[in-house]
């Protein structure tokens, strides 16, 4: 069965009415995700763990993305959904007190993946996680990730800065992370 979204204005409250993932996705039409970043502090800086993208992705296949994230579903709070898909990407069972929401931001662009449009809107609820991840003790969904890795977030900002063809973070999701840490972009 498809999934079905609430429809959102700009700042990612539901208007009242729903739409099928493929309907969103084909006439890019607004909806809510919910991105989690696990982040652990390496000496002066800190480092996140990244997902990489399973090849069969509909968009960003086989690209290092945020650790965790996906749709909001009709009816749902972005912290519940941002705690479901933490379990079911990596295994982590979390618990509400566990993350603390950083911000929001916007995700809208149009790309051919798979010889098809992909036609993204979508206001992205960012929440941080910071308790100790050993991601050998992972349980990884197989379907959306192949593997995890941590990265400085040096690393990911050059990589985004210069779309290197590694990362799809969206760079404003690594923006409000950043902030939140207090991390200087110096």
């Amino acid at each position: 069965m498809e999934e079905i979204f609430d429809v959102t204005d700009d700042n990612g409250f539901p208007v009242g009415r729903t739409v099928t993932r493929s309907e969103a996705h084909d006439k890019g039409i607004s909806h809510r995700t919910a991105h989690t970043w696990i982040v652990r502090k390496a000496g002066d800086s800190y480092e996140v763990l990244l997902q990489k993208r399973s090849a069969n992705k509909e968009s960003f296949p086989s690209m290092y993305d945020t650790s965790s994230a996906g749709h909001i579903q009709a009816g749902d709070d972005p912290l519940e959904s941002a705690q479901r898909e933490l379990f079911e990407e990596l295994g982590i069972k979390a618990h509400e007190g566990d993350f603390t929401f950083a911000g929001k931001f916007h995700i809208k662009y149009e790309m051919e993946f798979h010889g098809k449009m992909f036609r993204d809107n979508e206001v992205a609820f960012v929440y941080v996680y910071e308790k100790p991840v050993v991601e050998t003790n992972l349980v990884l969904q197989t379907e959306e990730v192949e593997e995890v890795k941590w990265f400085t977030i040096d690393d990911v900002l050059e990589g985004c800065k210069h779309r290197d063809g590694t990362f799809c973070v969206p760079m404003e999701g690594l923006e409000t992370v950043m902030r939140y840490l207090g991390y200087d972009q110096a």
